[in-house]
C-alpha cells in the first residue's frame, strides 16, 4: 500500500493514497504512532528476543528510567503491540510479550535499520540510539 501522505509513483495503487494530509487511518501513520517515543524500538527489540519482566527490561536497558519504561510499556500495550501477563504470585509478577502484530514489527525495524545504516549522522551529531548497538 502507498503511504497516504506520499502517493509516490512506483508504489502500489491504493485509493486512500490520494489524500492531501496525514490521517489516522493511514497504515503508515498507524505504524509510526505505534513506534512513537524514544526507547520504543529498543523495547521491541528486547521483546523480539523473548518475553520479559519489567526488571529484565530495566537490566537490558540500564539508561532507561523506570518512568519512561512504564510509559512505553503502557503505550505499546494500548497499541496492541504487547500483551501484559500478570501472575498471581507473591510478589505479583508481570511478564510482557509481543502480540502477533508486535512480532510483525521485526521486519519493519530491520528495514528501518538497513535504511538508516547507510545514512549515519556525522561524528559528533546527536543520536537517538540504534537497534543493534
Amino acid at each position: 500500500m502507498a503511504h497516504q501522505t506520499v502517493g509516490f509513483p512506483g508504489l502500489p495503487d491504493d485509493p486512500r493514497a490520494s489524500v492531501t494530509e496525514p490521517t489516522p487511518s493511514c497504515p503508515v501513520e498507524i505504524t509510526l504512532a505505534a513506534l512513537h517515543g524514544r526507547w520504543t524500538t529498543l523495547l521491541i527489540r528486547e521483546l523480539l528476543r523473548g518475553d520479559r519482566t519489567f526488571s529484565e527490561l530495566r537490566r537490558a536497558l540500564p539508561a532507561l528510567s523506570d518512568k519512561v519504561l512504564s510509559d512505553r510499556l503502557a503505550h505499546l500495550t494500548e497499541a496492541g503491540v504487547l500483551d501484559r501477563h500478570r501472575r498471581p504470585d507473591w510478589p505479583p509478577r508481570v511478564r510482557y510479550s509481543l502480540t502477533s502484530r508486535g512480532r510483525d514489527l521485526g521486519p519493519v525495524l530491520q528495514a528501518m535499520w538497513d535504511w538508516g545504516a547507510g545514512r549515519r549522522p556525522p561524528r559528533g551529531s546527536a543520536s537517538t540510539g540504534a537497534l543493534g548497538e
